[in-house]
């Protein structure tokens, strides 16, 4: 399960991380340190989502 964790984790995180960095910017935070807090709250968020949605389809597969 940990490579398939692994393969969505990319794409959930990016998905995450830019979605948490377009609300930074649009609610008014356009410097260094909002954007950068709110990628790494976006990529951090994904990791036990990704767990959870590779668990999801392990289990969905039997």
């Amino acid at each position: 399960m940990l490579p398939l964790t692994l393969i969505l984790h990319i794409f959930i995180g990016s998905t995450l991380a830019g979605s948490a960095v377009i609300a930074a910017l649009v609610t008014g935070y356009d410097t260094l340190q909002p954007i950068l807090i709110a990628a790494a709250v976006g990529f951090v968020i994904s990791i036990p989502l990704s767990w959870y949605v590779a668990r999801l389809i392990m289990t969905s597969k039997r």
